[in-house]
């Protein structure tokens, strides 16, 4: 019930804040949960648990190598599995990934090393760019701040806030990855459409002493168990409490090129016959008596005008079904 003397718009504040605030739950319902989650974690191993962004940098490198590194993973993880980015890491470990070797590495060079993760392109560009200025700014090593690193080219805040605690060892906020997004709204946990939002929703209301755990541990689930597609609710713990178990997940429709909708078009319209003047191939059914005469006018016409070839024209009585032969030649 909103106070006494507040205005109608910032009733209407609140009443949508509330709605868009995440369900309330009891300590117990959550965390039974996540020890759940925790369990089968145990049971099986996920990509992200050895080619993770916290595996890809090289422990005999000093300390701001390591954590350029980290960043560089984090950089280049953004829609790509952690199969590909630890592959294209490795690469460029072996290649020589310091600030100083990858400034001096050509575009194209560098693109070679890191393909085929997802935009690889634009994330070339992003590293030459965040490099140069962490080799101006910074002194060679990476910003310390949330704020900093959201400020580096191709540098969102879900990278920020993993770079802060696997490079530095701060935890700043969850980083909210798909798995994570995905996860955290079929348990109920938020009510979000965006990443972000998740990650405010998720630090509303869950212990700060967890917030360093549950990235690794959904991301884990939900490249093994809680599957965008075809997930596996069957063997779930949670399966009896969660609110999306079992619920059909379907891909998401493929676009048809204009080639195939065209076809598909002309595919679907109607047949019209035009009695137009006839060509060498021609079939009249014998549901029609009343273009009978008409037409054997035609075909004499046409056995005139093409003396080397004519058409006969038979009409079988059984169902009135039409067939052609073609006369050989005299």
């Amino acid at each position: 019930m909103p106070r006494k003397g507040t205005s109608k718009l910032q009733q209407k504040e609140t009443i949508t804040l509330r709605l868009t605030m995440p369900p309330k739950f009891s300590p117990q319902e959550w965390m039974k949960t996540l020890n759940n989650i925790r369990e089968m974690r145990k049971l099986e191993k996920a990509p992200v648990d050895s080619m993770g962004c916290d595996q890809c940098q090289d422990s005999d490198q000093p300390a701001e190598i390591q954590r350029y590194q980290v960043l560089l993973s984090l950089m280049l993880s953004s829609q790509t599995k952690d199969q590909v980015t630890h592959a294209a890491m490795t690469k460029l470990r072996a290649h020589g990934c310091t600030i100083e070797n990858i400034l001096s590495t050509n575009d194209t060079q560098l693109g070679e090393l890191i393909y085929p993760v997802s935009f690889w392109k634009t994330k070339v560009r992003h590293i030459k760019a965040t490099t140069s200025v962490l080799a101006d700014k910074y002194k060679g090593d990476i910003p310390q701040s949330v704020d900093e690193l959201c400020s580096l080219p191709g540098v969102g805040p879900k990278m920020a806030h993993l770079c802060m605690n696997i490079a530095w060892g701060i935890v700043t906020g969850i980083g909210v990855d798909t798995h994570v997004h995905r996860i955290s709204n079929r348990l109920g946990w938020v009510n979000s459409k965006q990443p972000e939002d998740t990650r405010k929703q998720l630090e509303d209301w869950l212990p700060k002493d967890l917030w360093d755990e549950v990235n690794h541990l959904l991301v884990g689930f939900g490249q093994t168990i809680c599957r965008p597609v075809n997930p596996r609710c069957a063997e779930c713990l949670n399966k009896d409490t969660c609110p999306a178990a079992f619920k059909e997940v379907k891909k998401s429709p493929t676009k048809k090129s204009p080639a195939k909708k065209n076809e598909e078009v002309i595919k679907s319209e109607p047949k019209v016959l035009k009695l137009e003047e006839p060509q060498t191939s021609k079939y009249f059914s014998k549901e029609e008596p009343e273009h009978e005469d008409e037409n054997q006018k035609r075909i004499s016409k046409l056995k005139k005008t093409i003396k080397k070839e004519s058409q006969n024209i038979e009409t079988e009585a059984s169902g009135g079904r039409v067939t052609r032969s073609r006369a050989s030649k005299k």
